[in-house]
């Protein structure tokens, strides 16, 4: 059971550490969204393109990646050529483009493990203001990382068993399966994370407890 996207290889962006790589991500996000120029946008979106042919995944697993998220970009884009004009759905798509191709370079060179160890170190003065739990925090979002190969996997082997039932064209045949799997493997997770006491508990801070307390420090 394949659980990251995480592809091994050589490339420069491979070579990128991961805190670089979510912080130039982020700057693209804020960046597409601060222009409605299709002249801008367009050579931006072929410059993601070479950036996720670079990584060398496979073939296979691009295409089982993006068929989803381009069925409902083609969507978005058709919803704003009705509703708004053509110039607006062609900024639409540009944009959603940009995102998914890089995003999808990022976490196919990036480990988990690395952009929980980036989340982490970013919650941290959260952590010590007590406002967030950064260990848990952290690991919820590379569950969530981990559990969208899987959910496609498990979609994949449900679509391919109900077809050879004749039952492709049901669509409750096709969910509530996929629903019991998807949560008898979270079960499974969070059974194995309770077992090995993850995350660990907070360490305690003599010093800002007895300030807390009133207590003079001993």
């Amino acid at each position: 059971m394949r659980m990251s996207l995480y592809v091994p290889g050589t490339s420069p962006l491979h070579r990128v550490p991961a805190g670089w790589k979510l912080a130039v991500l982020l700057l693209c996000g804020v960046a597409v969204f601060l222009t409605r120029s299709a002249t801008l946008l367009g050579p931006a979106a072929g410059l993601a393109l070479v950036l996720l042919l670079t990584v060398r995944a496979p073939r296979e697993q691009l295409a089982r990646q993006l068929r989803g998220p381009l069925w409902i970009l083609a969507a978005v884009v058709a919803v704003a050529a009705l509703t708004e004009s053509g110039h607006a759905a062609l900024v639409v798509g540009l944009r959603l483009v940009i995102l998914l191709l890089t995003a999808l370079s990022v976490t196919l060179t990036t480990r988990t493990s690395e952009l929980q160890g980036v989340l982490e170190v970013m919650l941290r003065p959260l952590d010590r203001a007590g406002l967030v739990n950064a260990p848990a925090v952290a690991l919820a979002v590379s569950l969530a990382l981990r559990f969208i190969p899987e959910v496609f996997q498990q979609f994949q082997e449900i679509r391919e068993a109900q077809a050879a039932r004749g039952l492709q064209g049901s669509p409750l045949a096709l969910v509530v399966p996929l629903v019991i799997r998807v949560l008898r493997s979270a079960e499974d997770i969070a059974a194995a994370i309770d077992a090995r006491c993850y995350p660990p508990a907070r360490s305690r801070h003599p010093d800002r407890d007895d300030r807390l307390s009133g207590k003079a420090p001993g």
